[in-house]
């Protein structure tokens, strides 16, 4: 059986000896991937000494250390999802920090192939050895530049950054600025001959590199459903450049049935294919290759150019890849479907970004090549679990950490210890309790923890929500039974409250043994719990409700269509204006989501009604109603200003919307009546009505200015409207009948039911491999040719959607699977992300769009 988490792990023990006795880094992406497997107790036992973040390197690192040898480290392992060039800054600021270091090695799942055909790269094709050099000998530079500074200035504070944090990542060349005072910490002599180290001629120790290729570095829902860290190069490299056929980098473009060749293959195509071809290299498998799609096309071509006749020789095992373009089913993840997973995902908050494609300092080809990718570390809050009784263990916490403060430096501990008195006092009262530590513990997903080897991420992934809240709370019942815990309360089977939820996940939380050996549950249940929160739900029912009503329109006429769009964005704009006043939310649909629902709308007219006007699926009358319905709910809501169509122009409609609004202003300051002062100067201006009279004329041409620039910025959003609402008109993939049993379904269960069903699907494409080209081309004639194999032949179904996959489309290919007559086989599903509707409006809306 295919376990693409086993497979992961199994590569981390494959580098057990440059791990023992090491400090390990993890960048933000590799973290994130690690999290998921489970990964750190695995480190951990490998003899890791310590596990660090990359980003955030602090002397005190090389201070704590799992293991029990007393000797101070002198080896460091970086395990990195980025290019080389991306996490160069944060390499050489942890070798600036950490004391004694002789030995550097580095793990990148960006092969030297890769980091040479990467655009704008400054490296080449033995990009590992390049970068072993470049990096020996931007440290020796920072190592010189800090002894020259620390005899200038002896009374430098060491713990001050050695690289300030700046704006994001620098080029492999540092500039002036990002190179301070080293301080003590630089004790390493670095000698180097020709861009390579060599022996110090004095006996001074040199600093080693090995830069090695580590390409499992993935997130893992479950044994068979995966996706790529979103902080990694491979997920954050463009899919698509800017053209008319383009409509966000994070996405593909639409197809027209020309994929792209040569230097027009996207950065992020570049690297999926090679992620993949070492997937299943590590996984041994021997992959068919099926494309759907333009981009999947060229991704397709790219393995197929990767392969060689050695590979198809090895004996592996036979599999079958599918490629999807995510442009051609926008509609299922913008949608709100029936699942738990998707509701948590979009509920939660999510972890702050480690570093932004936005904030680029001295270079604009990562702006170029790359899109921010929302974390997957999903913050599942805690702070209403854990007893308040469980604070008292706190004190003793904080004076521990006052006596070491103490112990580590005298002289700079005593601002810290005031704020250790401080929060002692925040915990001895009863109101500032609420708002304490308690509130910033965070919980996380970790795909390992199981129930009696039952993994509760994979059990509940293709749930919908009932059931796998149900689910959830049998879990519960059976870990208070274990526990010998019971409740005095009623807990009804096959219904879900969180009334019932809240006390027994409390109860099991209650001591710390309990809570340790439960864990998985209690983050899993209490995520539950806030996303059938009634605010979070109630949004949630809303937009489902929403999507349906559309749904059954679009099967109707575009005029019933378009009316209940705009009826739609009419209410958006009133609950904006009622949230404006009241300051608060009430979980209704906001003009945001109005426009998501806009999309939706449209890209439902494009496949019912694509003939309806000249550019778009609506009539010129039809389309106008809309028009000017966002038009009016935009000058309601100066808010939605930070929308990217609209950028530019907060100041002006917030300023509208305080003429507009004149009473705000009075209810803001009442006693400015009782406090105005009629001078007698006051009474010389009386008759100049000229000048009120030039002001309102001023104030009217700049609201006719603002409506006329609004109404250009809305004619572009609707323009790009329409090109969402064309992809089925340029490349119609099926008929779309009215009778059809699976018509509301999503495009991965149309093709697995019908390639499983061993029936062709139009569009999809088999890219033929080497020897299978010789065969077609030469020995074909002689009678000698390959028969053109099946995806259902295949024992090994690997299906990867380029741009990215939710969890319905999960549970939509498990049922075609069960639905099909060949059950057995063994389906492994991927994709550059994991879509919920939020990720899907700012990539199509958003700071992501082309728009």
């Amino acid at each position: 059986m295919v376990d693409v988490i086993k497979c992961c792990l199994d590569s981390i023990r494959q580098i057990s000896d440059d791990i023992k006795d090491a400090i390990v880094y993890l960048d933000a992406g590799c973290a994130e991937s690690f999290q998921f497997l489970g990964a750190f107790p695995l480190l951990l036992e490998l003899g890791a000494r310590a596990v660090c973040s990359l980003e955030k390197t602090s002397a005190l690192d090389e201070v704590v250390s799992w293991q029990s040898n007393p000797e101070p480290a002198q080896k460091v392992v970086v395990i990195t999802s980025r290019l080389l060039s991306d996490a160069h800054r944060y390499v050489l600021r942890c070798l600036s920090t950490i004391q004694r270091i002789h030995r550097c090695i580095i793990f990148t799942p960006i092969s030297e192939v890769g980091h040479s055909a990467y655009p704008d790269s400054p490296l080449g094709p033995d990009a590992f050895r390049e970068y072993e050099s470049l990096l020996v000998q931007d440290y020796e530079e920072l190592t010189k530049g800090g002894q020259m500074n620390s005899r200038e200035s002896d009374d430098s504070n060491p713990r001050e950054s050695l690289i300030p944090e700046g704006e994001g990542w620098s080029q492999l060349a540092f500039d002036g600025d990002d190179i301070s005072n080293s301080g003590p910490y630089s004790t390493a002599k670095v000698v180097y001959k020709d861009g390579f180290p060599v022996p110090a001629a004095d006996g001074g120790q040199m600093l080693v590199v090995n830069v090695h290729h580590f390409p499992l570095i993935l997130c893992p829902f479950s044994p068979r459903v995966f996706v790529l860290p979103s902080e990694g190069s491979v997920a954050e490299g463009n899919l698509s450049v800017e053209h008319e056929n383009s409509i966000s980098p994070g996405l593909p473009s639409i197809s027209t049935g020309t994929p792209d060749d040569g230097e027009d293959v996207p950065a992020g195509a570049t690297l999926t294919a090679q992620f993949l071809y070492y997937l299943a290299t590590k996984m041994d498998l021997k992959l068919e290759i099926f494309s759907l799609g333009d981009l999947s096309k060229t991704v397709g071509r790219l393995l197929m150019d990767m392969s060689s006749l050695y590979d198809v020789g090895r004996r592996k095992r036979s599999a079958g890849l599918l490629l999807i373009d995510r442009t051609l089913d926008l509609l299922t993840p913008c949608c709100h479907g029936d699942s738990l997973v998707d509701r948590i995902f979009s509920c939660l908050p999510r972890r702050e970004p480690t570093t932004s494609l936005t904030h680029v300092k001295g270079s604009q080809s990562q702006l170029k090549h790359g899109v921010v990718r929302p974390p997957l570390d999903v913050q599942i809050p805690l702070d209403k679990i854990l007893e308040e009784e469980t604070l008292g263990d706190n004190f003793q916490l904080l004076e521990s950490i006052e006596a070491f403060l103490h112990g580590w430096d005298s002289s700079n501990a005593a601002a810290q210890i005031v704020d250790l008195t401080n929060l002692s006092k925040k915990l001895n009262g009863e109101k500032p309790l609420q708002n304490s530590k308690f509130e910033q513990i965070r919980g996380s997903f970790v795909s390992t923890d199981n129930f009696h080897g039952t993994k509760y991420l994979e059990a509940v992934l293709d749930r919908r929500t009932k059931d796998g809240a149900v689910l959830i709370k049998k879990w519960l019942q059976e870990s208070l039974r274990q526990e010998n815990i019971t409740l005095n309360m009623k807990i009804r089977q096959r219904s879900i409250s969180n009334t019932e939820l809240q006390p027994m996940i409390k109860a099991i939380a209650k001591s710390q043994s309990s809570l340790v050996r439960n864990k998985g549950i209690i983050q899993l249940a209490a995520a539950t719990l806030t996303a059938l929160d009634e605010l979070h739900s109630t949004r949630w029912d809303g937009f489902s409700s929403a999507e349906k009503i559309l749904n059954v329109n679009a099967g109707d006429t575009s005029q019933s269509l378009a009316s209940q769009i705009s009826d739609l964005i009419n209410k958006s704009a009133l609950v904006g204006l009622q949230e404006h006043k009241s300051h608060s939310s009430q979980g209704l649909l906001s003009l945001q989501d109005a426009l998501l629902l806009t999309v939706i709308g449209y890209i439902l007219a494009g496949e019912n009604f694509p003939t309806s006007g000249s550019g778009g699926p609506f009539s010129w009358q039809e389309e106008h109603f809309m028009q000017e319905a966002i038009l009016d709910a935009i000058l309601e809501n100066p808010a939605v200003a930070r929308l990217k169509f609209l950028q530019g122009l907060a100041e002006e409609l917030k300023a509208n919307f305080s003429r507009r609004n004149p009473d705000e202003k009075k209810e803001e300051s009442p006693s400015q009546l009782e406090t105005v002062d009629f001078d007698d100067d006051q009474w010389e201006s009386w008759g100049d009505e000229n000048e009120d009279t030039d002001k309102t004329k001023d104030q009217a041409y700049g609201d006719m200015q603002l409506k006329l620039e609004l109404r250009d910025r809305v004619d572009n959003l609707f323009k790009f409207l329409h090109k969402l609402s064309s992809l089925r008109r340029i490349m119609p993939l099926e008929t779309k009948l009215n009778d059809d049993p699976y018509s509301n379904k999503g495009l991965l269960y149309k093709v697995l039911t019908r390639v499983l069903a061993k029936y062709d699907f139009p569009g999809l494409e088999y890219h033929s491999s080497t020897v299978g080209r010789l065969f077609k081309s030469g020995f074909g004639r002689f009678g000698l040719g390959q028969a053109k194999p099946s995806l259902v032949d295949q024992d090994i179904i690997l299906v990867f959607v380029i741009g990215g996959i939710n969890t319905v489309e999960v549970r939509e290919a498990h049922e075609a699977l069960s639905e099909s007559s060949r059950p057995d086989k063994e389906l492994i599903l991927g994709g550059t992300t994991l879509l919920t509707p939020d990720d899907m409006f700012e990539l199509l809306l958003g700071e992501s769009s082309f728009i």
